[in-house]
This record gives C-alpha cells, sequence and structure tokens, in this order.
C-alpha cells in the first residue's frame, strides 16, 4: 500500500523541488558498522551471516519515512513497507537479482529468503525481480573492504529507490566491523536520514533476532 504525499504542504517541498532537477540527485555515505554480535549469534546458531545484516538493514530502512518515499510520475509517494531486491552470488562467478519480502517476523523472512536464494542460485542469466518501485537495491562486495562506491545508472530512467552495499569485514580493536555504502534520492532523504538509517542499523546488529 502506499499513500501520495501532498507536495505543496510537505516541509521538503523546496528541497524535492530543487533535486528533482539534477540530472544525479543520487548521493553516497560511506561508514562502517560493528557487526560482531551479528557474527557471533550466527556462526554460534548456524544462521546466513548475510541474512541476518540484510534483515537489520532492511528493519532499520522501514523505520524511517524518508527510506520509504517513491517519486512516481512527478509525485511523492509514501509505502506502508518497502522490502528487498539483493543481488545474490553463483557458484559459477556470476550473480541474479532476488526479491525478499519484508517481515517484521525474522524467522519468516528468513524462510523465504532462503527458497529465493535457492531459486535463483539455481538459475541463469540476469533476469531482474519483479519487484516494482518498493524496494531497496542491495549488494554485497564481501571480497572487498571498500572505502567508497559507485553504481552504474541508466540516467534516462527515472530512479529513486535506496541502494545499499556492504563489503568485506575486517577486525579492529577486537571489534568485527564491515563497511555499509548508502546511496539515496536527494530530492527524498538527506544526511541527517541517512545517518538516523545507520543508527537503527547499528541497533538492529546488536538485537538477538534468532530468539524472536
Amino acid at each position: 500500500m502506499k499513500n501520495k504525499l501532498d507536495i505543496a504542504t510537505w516541509p521538503r517541498k523546496d528541497h524535492f523541488e530543487f533535486f528533482s532537477k539534477f540530472e544525479e540527485p543520487f548521493f553516497g555515505i560511506t561508514a562502517e558498522v560493528d557487526c560482531t554480535f551479528a557474527y557471533k549469534k550466527a556462526k554460534e546458531t548456524g544462521e546466513s551471516f548475510f541474512l541476518y545484516y540484510l534483515y537489520a538493514s532492511l528493519k532499520a530502512a522501514n523505520s524511517i519515512e524518508n527510506f520509504r518515499l517513491r517519486i512516481e510520475n512527478g509525485e511523492v509517494y509514501l509505502y506502508d513497507a518497502i522490502h528487498a531486491s539483493p543481488t545474490i552470488n553463483r557458484p559459477d562467478g556470476t550473480f541474479g537479482f532476488a526479491y525478499f519480502d519484508y517481515n517484521s517476523d525474522y524467522q519468516i523472512f528468513k524462510t523465504e529468503a532462503q527458497k529465493e536464494i535457492e531459486r535463483v542460485q539455481n538459475a541463469t542469466g540476469l533476469v531482474p525481480a519483479g519487484a516494482g518501485q518498493n524496494v531497496i537495491h542491495y549488494s554485497s562486495l564481501p571480497w572487498i573492504k571498500f572505502t567508497s562506491v559507485s553504481h552504474a545508472r541508466a540516467f534516462s530512467f527515472p530512479d529513486s529507490c535506496p541502494k545499499i552495499t556492504f563489503g568485506k569485514t575486517f577486525e579492529k580493536e577486537n571489534k568485527l566491523l564491515m563497511p555499509v555504502a548508502v546511496h539515496v534520492n536527494h530530492a527524498l532523504v538527506d544526511g541527517i536520514h541517512v545517518g538516523k538509517f545507520l543508527e537503527e542499523f547499528q541497533d538492529n546488529l546488536n538485537l538477538d533476532f534468532i530468539q524472536k
């Protein structure tokens, strides 16, 4: 479900109109998150660390209204929930697009996501997931401890979906850290919202979803 915003009364009206005119309205921020607890919990219980941190991220994004905003035909819509469209790596070195429904229950999310991962890994080719606008585009680069990321973009294609990329974990001061890059459309999202997302993401990484 989605609801159209009244742009005329929206506090970000001027920001929306200003950045909507840009050829490239996206900006990106790269930060590090502490995934010591999440990794330990996933390994102790045999869970997928990838699904654990992806869920923590998606839960955080759903808690922030601006991450649920999308531009459609010049109008701004607020979705009740947003879902995940991640890339899934295959054994042959290629990848495919997947679609994971968000669910407030981690166990339900995990079960459905595992089915989708299996489907994509057993498929071939690059078939875009039929996800629509209410998604976050996710990618994982577990081989690279990056400090910044850029994305391939077709500027003629209207796009307002956030893009989140996870990198290679590394140890520092007895903690396990992971780089995460967040790219968002500035017509909808500002730095303060990215900051709130990163705070929520970090809080979620310290939660025990498996026992809930």
